[in-house]
């Protein structure tokens, strides 16, 4: 009996191929990561990355105008502002207006007065964090002023060329206008640093 031999010549049957599970896994994986760092980057550029620029003097010498900041929108979320920390916030709620940046001097329900070019906080002087000069214009802060449950007292950095809440068209800062902490300069490069 003869056998004949297969031809070795073209077939142009086509062989199935099975589906590589590992190359759709690799895959899968990639997209959740992507998706996850997407996530992450948003929350973190909402929350703690908003950022603005410093307009005028009032808070010279912390900042400066022109000077680069980033939001933390999140921590007052958590907690309450404190004394001596720099909020940011929009004077009486005004979407038209650009970021106000004050340091914190009292909070709700304590007094505040200016007297003799000094602060006092529920009857005691202030301690300030930083070197100020005495204030020359003490304002609405030259009777006591008793701040409500959603109120906050702020004051600039250069107490003598800044508009706070010793005047009308800012007043006491209520807490729903705050958009959060002034926490870290990024330009110029000299002040790249957390916020003090």
């Amino acid at each position: 009996m003869i056998q004949k031999k297969k031809s070795k010549g073209l077939s142009f049957a086509q062989r199935k191929k099975g589906i590589d599970i590992s190359i759709i896994r690799k895959i899968s994986i990639w997209v959740v990561e992507i998706i996850i760092v997407i996530v992450i980057a948003a929350t973190l550029s909402y929350f703690v990355g908003l950022q603005s620029s410093v307009v005028g003097k009032s808070m010279a010498p912390t900042l400066d105008a022109g000077d680069e900041i980033l939001i933390n929108r999140f921590s007052y979320k958590l907690t309450d502002p404190k004394t001596n920390d720099l909020i940011v916030f929009l004077p009486n709620g005004n979407e038209k207006s650009h970021y106000y940046i004050k340091r914190v001097i009292a909070v709700p329900g304590e007094t505040v007065q200016i007297k003799d070019g000094q602060v006092y906080v529920n009857g005691k002087p202030f301690e300030e964090e930083i070197e100020v000069d005495p204030i020359e214009n003490a304002e609405l802060a030259a009777e006591e002023i008793l701040l409500e449950n959603d109120e906050y007292f702020v004051l600039g950095d250069n107490r003598n060329n800044s508009e706070d809440s010793r005047y009308a068209n800012i007043g006491n800062v209520k807490s729903e206008h705050i958009i959060g902490k002034a926490w870290f300069c990024i330009s110029p490069g000299n002040k790249i640093g957390k916020i003090k």
